[in-house]
């Protein structure tokens, strides 16, 4: 269980990032605001990029993987966790836009920490409806799994805001969910060769 120290360092880290950004958040700065040791933020969190994306984990909750009996409800009840507390994150998350692009150490743990455990559920939901026959097999998942986060990154990137909970079901209804529904290239090529084969 989470110490209240360690609470505390969480929600200083998150303040400097919305005031300062992250190229200029310190471990100095968020120790003087949670009064508290240097010393006891490494032995929690060996990186500023560590500390930062636990914390934005933490606002943002856990991420239980729905399992509604269709696919597009599973896609909104994904929509409506992912964006539960955007309104939060989304200062948060502006302030690290820029150094994503030019910081590796805060690209791996981002990607690792944060991205990761989010495709992998959209994976799992992909995974059960080609299981239920509402997905052809053969579509690139991973590739599926990406599209949600990089539509609401370049929302963030455009206006400043991440997706609310209404359109971020309209993605999922008008982008995500047709395109895991459509046949894939080898459905496509399958039927091909079966026209041509009538034909002959």
């Amino acid at each position: 269980m989470d110490s209240e120290r360690d609470v505390a360092l969480r929600e200083a880290a998150l303040a400097l990032l919305a005031e300062v950004g992250y190229d200029r958040l310190t471990m100095d700065a968020v120790a003087a605001r949670a009064r508290a040791g240097k010393t006891t933020i490494y032995r929690r969190w060996q990186s500023k990029a560590e500390l930062v994306v636990d914390a934005l984990n933490n606002l943002k909750g856990e991420h239980d993987i729905p399992d509604a009996g269709s696919l597009r409800q599973d896609l909104h009840a994904m929509a409506e966790a992912m964006t539960g507390a955007e309104h939060h994150v989304s200062a948060l998350t502006v302030g690290m836009v820029n150094a994503l692009a030019h910081d590796a150490e805060l690209r791996r743990v981002f990607g690792e920490n944060f991205i990761a455990p989010r495709m992998a559920g959209f994976r799992v939901v992909f995974e059960r409806a080609v299981t239920r026959g509402e997905m052809p097999a053969g579509h690139d998942l991973d590739l599926l799994a990406r599209l949600f986060p990089a539509l609401g990154l370049q929302q963030l990137v455009m206006s400043g805001e991440l997706p609310d909970a209404q359109s971020a079901r309209r993605m999922m209804d008008e982008v995500v969910y047709p395109l895991a529904t459509a046949p894939t290239t080898s459905t496509h090529t399958a039927s091909a060769t079966r026209v041509e084969g009538t034909l002959k």
